[in-house]
């Protein structure tokens, strides 16, 4: 560790703003996670295609959990030296000059606005403007869907939907800057935190907007918050936040970073190539790249990473943790361990149910928003341990079918998988991605915080305490996964039947959903 001896006692306040609300640690900058805590958010779904929520309750719950840890975990005040947010991206928050917001959040899965993204982007390649799209891809690596679900199509259902929430709006934060403004009272973003707006020139410095892509995109510029470098500090703690916290007001904050990032981190394999597979509500995977490049037919595209001029590799599938959620929501099993148990009592292959994960639409391989899930291949002889087992067999064969594009990332990509995330806590789970993916998957130690202690070690880099090389030697693995060559054949056969189920029925999709 490149850190003096008495750092060994600092502790960072680390946050991770997920979809299903916050999570706060304090983690030490040798790695320990020293507390945490999770409280639920809920997500209000009013209307077709409108996903959001109230930021003011992740601001309250974050503070509570905050002042808890502090109470109860033995962590002396004086021991802590920094803030680090990390979380969701894709969503945005409406707030005044203060930070408070003046409207609901508009979330990731919010795609109500699509019909303005169309305008912006819209055409007959793909579902995009060839000319337009060229122009974003060659500046950013990627650019705002026709479909939504993204900033661009938030600002401007804001504008267009809600402008009397417009009118009253300073800036238009990604969450994770909505936090670090209510943190230090200043408004803030990145390059990274801010990536999947595509308004930035990533060729560049990173720290200004490319003012011909918010033209083009159609949105307020003035209301986009300023950029900062990556990985660097905000600011300190607002003296009447730190009061409320009972922290020293010169304690700093990190500027947010979305969760692909804190995993990057998190995930302890930081060179070149190396990949890390998440589990979390959403599932991706993820690893380094040297340069900008873009799959437009497969939804995979390079993303401003946290060293200077490097990049992450950026794609999603939308339901994973999800999935056993809705499972359970629909009375399957109380627990998440009650539905790995249950599906743990049917073969692999699930009895040769398939289960198609689409419960939110795809995003990467396919972008297709309007897919949805099934069960297939079901008979008189199908039990419910089958039907659990196939959706956490559809999460992986949905991660196989994106594991090709994204290898083609990199030059050198790893043999292996680091996974985190919720779902990594289920060994089952981690066994049949091994087995469908065909590669050795290497769990971290408590999965499910790697994100808090991701966003912590990061911290530590942007304070000059840790380098970028310390992070292998500090995140432990606890188990790794072989794949079994025989149920990987079989699972392969499946995969490949992913792209022509989607296929066949996307017909069907387009002319029915509407939800």
């Amino acid at each position: 560790m490149s850190g003096s001896q008495s750092d060994a006692g600092s502790v960072v306040v680390a946050i991770d703003l997920g979809t299903g609300g916050p999570k706060v640690g304090l983690v030490g900058l040798d790695g320990r996670l020293l507390w945490s805590g999770l409280r639920p958010v809920p997500t209000d779904r009013p209307a077709s295609g409108r996903a959001v929520q109230e930021a003011e309750l992740w601001w309250i719950t974050t503070v509570d959990l905050v002042c808890e840890g502090l109470a109860t975990s033995g962590v002396a005040p004086g021991a802590v030296v920094a803030f680090a947010v990390t979380g969701q991206w894709g969503s945005t928050v409406p707030v005044d000059p203060e930070g408070r917001p003046v409207g609901r959040a508009r979330t990731w899965q919010d795609n109500s606005a699509a019909r303005y993204s169309r305008e912006v982007i819209g055409g007959p390649v793909l579902g995009y403007h060839p000319l337009r799209l060229a122009t974003w891809i060659r500046r950013t690596a990627g650019a705002p869907s026709p479909l939504g679900g993204d900033p661009v199509s938030h600002l401007l259902g804001y504008l267009r939907d809600e402008p009397d929430v417009a009118a009253r709006t300073r800036w238009f934060l990604e969450p994770v800057d909505f936090l670090t403004m209510r943190l230090t009272g200043r408004a803030s973003a990145t390059a990274a935190s801010m990536s999947a707006a595509w308004l930035i020139d990533v060729r560049g410095e990173r720290t200004a907007y490319d003012q011909d892509l918010v033209r083009l995109a159609g949105v307020d510029g003035e209301r986009l918050p300023p950029l900062l470098p990556a990985n660097s500090v905000v600011g300190p703690l607002l003296p009447e936040v730190a009061r409320r916290m009972g922290l020293s007001s010169e304690v700093v904050v990190v500027t947010g970073m979305p969760d692909t990032h804190s995993g990057w981190t998190g995930s302890g394999r930081t060179e070149e190539g190396a990949l890390h597979l998440a589990i979390s509500t959403s599932s991706w995977i993820s690893a380094a790249v040297s340069r900008k490049r873009t799959d437009v037919v497969h939804s995979v595209a390079t993303i401003p990473g946290l060293l200077p001029g490097g990049y992450l590799i950026a794609d999603n599938h939308e339901s994973a943790g999800s999935a056993l959620a809705w499972l359970r929501d629909l009375g399957l099993g109380a627990t998440f361990t009650d539905l790995t148990r249950m599906a743990g009592r049917s073969p692999a292959g699930a009895n040769g149910v398939i289960f198609t994960p689409w419960l939110a639409g795809t995003r990467s391989p396919r972008d297709d928003r309007s897919a949805r899930a099934g069960w297939h291949n079901l008979s008189h002889r199908t039990e419910p341990a089958d039907l659990v087992r196939a959706v956490l067999e559809g999460v992986a064969h949905q991660a196989a079918w994106l594991l090709d594009p994204v290898l083609r990332f990199s030059p050198t990509p790893s043999e292996s998988l680091r996974i985190i995330g919720g779902g990594a806590r289920s060994d089952l789970w981690c066994q049949i991605h091994a087995d469908v993916l065909g590669r050795p998957v290497e769990r971290v130690a408590d999965p499910m915080t790697a994100q808090l202690r991701g966003a912590a070690l990061a911290a530590g880099v942007a304070l000059g305490r840790l380098t970028w090389a310390d992070l292998g030697s500090l995140v432990e693995v606890d188990r790794t996964f072989l794949p079994d060559p025989r149920r990987h054949t079989h699972y392969a056969a499946v995969t490949a039947e992913l792209p022509r189920i989607h296929s066949g029925l996307k017909g069907v999709a387009a002319r029915l959903v509407r939800t």
